[in-house]
């Protein structure tokens, strides 16, 4: 599987240190495959956030300015404002207290009626990410935790993705991995169910979109209804065609596809894979940044 499209042209930035993969050829508008307006952008994001004193060096290296302008085509002005506001969220949400104390004892009891975790990579060095809407079961879920608890542990994950997930994943393929591979399972979704549960759904959705921008690899929704195809079917066409390229909506289906994307040992049995992690895939978080972690086979390499 190719990593990603050939440059159309000389960049205007040299690719990012660290770089094994002999055949890595950046996406455009990644370090290494810039343009020159892009570059330019680039140096005037960080003088500005510089010169107005917001510049916060170990969260703004040029990879990580560069994924808020991606998300704003590049506009300095509109980036810049995402990027301010993201960090007003960071204090208001406590993001850093999180980190450093936040604790989740509840995981186990949560894991049976809301499975969401990290298995794995793709065959392009990515985490997988799966999560299991179909076994939610909101009022107990709400008796063991609460949404706004909910919503830390995901900042939590996140921010452990971008510190240990990320890097560990980048040095196992040899070149950078900024995005993940999401696996989201509809079967048996209630519509009852997700209403009464989409308050957190559409908070954790923002998070991820307005505070951790362009980390989207892959989207893979399986065992999708036709009614939900139906929808997407319509509201496709007014998507950037970027984003369209990254979702894919399948049915029952959807095993083989899976596993062009993503190798058996790296799938859980359950989604058409091979691996039976000790204590269940859904507790391990296997992967490169977690050595460790015990799993039923005998290789989680890419």
């Amino acid at each position: 599987m190719s990593h990603a499209e050939t440059p159309q042209a000389a960049s205007a930035s040299t690719l990012p240190e660290g770089i094994t993969d002999p055949d890595y050829k950046p996406l455009p508008g990644r370090l290494g495959n810039l343009s020159v307006p892009q570059q330019h952008a680039l140096e005037t994001f960080k003088k500005e956030l510089a010169d107005e004193g917001k510049f916060v060096p170990e969260r703004m290296d040029d990879a990580a300015l560069l994924r808020f302008l991606r998300a704003r085509k590049f506009d300095v002005v509109k980036a810049k404002e995402m990027l301010i506001g993201n960090e007003q969220w960071r204090k208001d949400f406590g993001v850093e207290d999180i980190v450093k104390n936040f604790e989740f004892p509840e995981k186990h009891e949560v894991n049976k009626y809301y499975p969401q975790f990290y298995h794995g990579v793709d065959k392009d060095g990515r985490p997988v990410y799966i999560e299991q809407l179909g076994k939610l079961d909101v009022k107990v879920l709400y008796s063991i935790t609460s949404e706004q608890r909910l919503l830390q542990h995901l900042v939590l994950e996140y921010e452990k993705s971008k510190r240990e997930r990320l890097p560990a994943c980048s040095t196992q393929a040899g070149h950078p991995v900024e995005t993940f591979c999401t696996i989201l399972d509809l079967q048996n979704v209630s519509l009852t169910s997700f209403y009464r549960v989409k308050d957190y759904v559409m908070a954790a959705a923002s998070i991820g979109q307005d505070r951790y921008p362009e980390t989207m690899g892959k989207f893979y929704i399986i065992n999708a209804p036709w009614a939900f195809s139906a929808v997407w079917s319509v509201i496709k066409p007014w998507l950037d065609e970027v984003t369209v390229k990254k979702v894919d909506i399948l049915g029952s289906g959807y095993k083989e596809t899976l596993l062009q994307q993503i190798s058996k040992e790296n799938l859980p049995k359950d989604f058409g894979g091979e691996c039976e992690c000790v204590g269940g895939c859904s507790l391990s978080d296997v992967g490169p940044w977690n050595p460790k972690a015990k799993t039923g086979d005998a290789t989680h390499g890419a």
